[in-house]
């Protein structure tokens, strides 16, 4: 098998592979674009939070350190599971736990001062869902499948580099494609350039 043979079918391949990854980044790019005609589309009536819980809670928040240890006590205190990934946040007398995963998400708020821990429900949205799914990444959490989901985006990342390479060794193997490549790569290389030293 020469390098030529090789570089079609692993160019081939990796677009057959690669396939579910560019649907999901090219649709869920969508909503973040349209946002004002998804925030439209859900403006029903219907309230975008839903009340689980406001209970009365006490609990010592230090002003810096570890958050994300006391965000766990405190989940683990009113029997609210971790099943994707979390964040936290204080901003003065607010203690704020966001969990979510693809499907569902659920905010903790801890009025500080007022010692009343509330947890909300957000409804299913189908554009929040496709913009989770698009920004969803990093090592930041603890569990074994975020992790897993991490590495696999860097893996589809290196894939997406190494597919355009091949498909720019290929074209440069065909010399009567280089006058249509040269417009298609200057085209492209020169309206990113504009928009980036303009918008």
């Amino acid at each position: 098998m020469t390098f030529n043979h090789f570089n079609r079918r692993l160019h081939l391949y990796l677009a057959i592979g690669l396939l579910p990854w560019f649907l999901m980044y090219g649709i869920s790019a969508i909503p973040f674009t349209r946002n004002e005609f998804f925030r439209n589309l859900y403006n029903d009536g219907v309230p975008q939070w839903t009340v689980r819980f406001d209970r009365e809670y006490h609990r010592d928040i230090p002003e810096t350190g570890d958050l994300r240890t006391v965000a766990r006590e405190v989940l683990k205190d009113v029997g609210l599971e971790i099943k994707g990934g979390f964040g936290v946040n204080r901003n003065r007398q607010r203690l704020n736990i966001y969990l979510f995963t693809f499907w569902s998400s659920t905010r903790v708020t801890y009025r500080i001062d007022r010692h009343r821990l509330v947890a909300e429900d957000r409804r299913f949205r189908f554009d929040q869902f496709l913009t989770g799914l698009h920004a969803r990444g990093g090592f930041q959490q603890d569990a074994f499948l975020n992790d897993a989901w991490a590495v696999l985006v860097d893996l589809v990342c290196i894939g997406f580099l190494v597919w355009i390479a091949s498909g720019i060794y290929m074209w440069w193997q065909l010399p009567q494609t280089r006058r249509w490549g040269f417009l298609a790569l200057g085209s492209g290389v020169l309206s990113f350039i504009l928009f980036l030293v303009f918008l």
